[in-house]
């Protein structure tokens, strides 16, 4: 299909100068190499389409041209299918957990080899600022010099690959190619004895929930509650394990409770508790709440560990929904009192949930007098884990298969994308496939239609 050479550079494309990422133009492109490709566009508030869209293409001499094999969908992206992140454009390309086969190189790249497959970070990082020098990558200085976040948070995080204008307007990865800037740095060889599938989770989720057990703190014989049994929570679940802990509890409902009940590994059933908060009555102290169970099942204190997997912008009662209605307030506070209320004196709170801004009624309080730690874990840094948990798939020590319910086309990933909101069909994680992608692996799922 063509595409003009005029709409194309209707839109801006992103570059890179040593002190941050600048927008720079094709206009030096010939209008015959502008092929298109399939990708996943943001058009409104809960409105994605599958568009035609221009392939992208070399634009400096670090870039690498990614086809993808491999994508997903994230909680993460349901806060822009939501309208709630700013700064999103009409046609963005989404997506921002992705793997592939190299296609181009620029002329700087050395590491990074065409044919072979890779694993991108969800965060595009420099390489050799102050925070990447520590691999906290995703706080990188260079690649996102976006103002409003700046005045927004006193700071700004690295760039990140299909997340809004906000956080640099980089293409995403629900597409058929993907340009990664930074590409030695940015992308992770995939071993030939790992799929695609289990490769794929590297670029965040794995990261991410990792990073909230290892951020948070969690000790061996902990107690150690879980806010939100989506993929990111079940994994969390499994490294607090991993790290000794003596009791999960995940708080979430239906059917999110029931995946987690039967992917739990089975070595550790006994210590597994699932709490319905829809069960439980908000904040009527003459009837059971999150708070009161959570003390119950923890011998009366609370557990030493919460970590919030869910995010800011679900409101439980009327007061946090009407207020976020009229953009009084960006993000709820209720389960981050319930966090907070709810584990020991003295216990720790990490919050890796996506929260925007700015909150109303929180419980500053019983942070203050309980002696409470609430640690905001940020964007996991993927470049410090991705090696450490590569080598443990590797080895067979962790299987990213667990979380996985569905593998979808991405030419019904609009479909997905409603499916996966309304929590359809017990969907957890999904594995998108590409007309590159490899057959499936034994242990994924078979393809669903739709």
């Amino acid at each position: 299909m063509a595409t003009s050479k005029a709409a194309y550079l209707a839109e801006k494309v992103i570059g890179h100068d040593d002190n941050a990422i600048i927008e720079q133009d094709v206009s030096n492109y010939p209008e015959d190499s502008l092929d298109t490709m399939k990708a996943l566009v943001w058009k409104g508030k809960q409105k994605v389409e599958i568009a035609e869209v221009p392939k992208p293409q070399i634009l400096e001499d670090t870039d690498v041209i990614l086809k993808v094999t491999g994508s997903t969908v994230c909680g993460s992206d349901l806060h822009l299918y939501h309208g709630v992140v700013v700064q999103l454009a009409d046609g963005d390309i989404l997506g921002h957990e992705f793997c592939g086969i190299v296609e181009l190189v620029g002329r700087a790249v050395s590491k990074v080899q065409v044919g072979k497959r890779y694993v991108a970070s969800f965060q595009i990082a420099c390489g050799d600022c102050f925070f990447c020098k520590q691999k906290l990558s995703s706080q990188c200085e260079k690649t996102n010099a976006n103002t409003t976040m700046k005045g927004m948070y006193g700071g700004r995080t690295a760039g990140i690959f299909g997340y809004s204008h906000l956080t640099g307007g980089f293409a995403g990865g629900q597409a058929e190619y993907v340009r990664v800037p930074l590409g030695d740095v940015n992308l992770l060889e995939i071993p030939d004895n790992v799929s695609d599938e289990k490769a794929l989770y590297l670029s965040d989720v794995l990261c991410t929930s990792y990073h909230a057990v290892k951020d948070t703190a969690v000790y061996q014989g902990d107690q150690v509650a879980i806010f939100g049994a989506g993929p990111i929570g079940q994994m969390a679940g499994v490294f607090a394990l991993g790290e000794g802990a003596s009791k999960i509890i995940f708080v979430d409902t239906e059917p999110r409770l029931t995946f987690i009940k039967q992917r739990f590994p089975s070595e550790h059933s006994d210590k597994l508790t699932l709490v319905d908060y829809k069960k439980l009555s908000h904040g009527i102290t003459s009837k059971e709440t999150v708070v009161s169970k959570l003390k119950e099942l923890c011998g009366g204190r609370g557990p030493d560990v919460a970590i919030e997997c869910a995010a800011g912008e679900y409101a439980k009662g009327w007061m946090h929904w009407l207020e976020m209605t009229i953009g009084a307030e960006t993000d709820t506070s209720e389960i981050l009192n319930e966090m907070i209320e709810g584990v020991r004196n003295y216990g720790r709170c990490g919050v890796t949930g996506v929260y925007v801004a700015y909150t109303n009624h929180f419980n500053v309080g019983s942070l203050m007098q309980r002696g409470i730690r609430l640690i905001g874990n940020g964007q996991a840094p993927v470049h410090m884990y991705w090696e450490e948990l590569l080598a443990k798939i590797q080895k067979g020590e962790l299987d990213p298969m667990q979380m996985v319910s569905h593998r979808v086309r991405l030419e019904d990933l609009d479909k997905v994308y409603a499916k996966f909101d309304a929590k359809d069909e017990g969907m957890q994680k999904v594995f998108v496939e590409t007309r590159f992608s490899s057959p499936k692996a034994s242990e994924s799922p078979e393809v669903t239609l739709y």
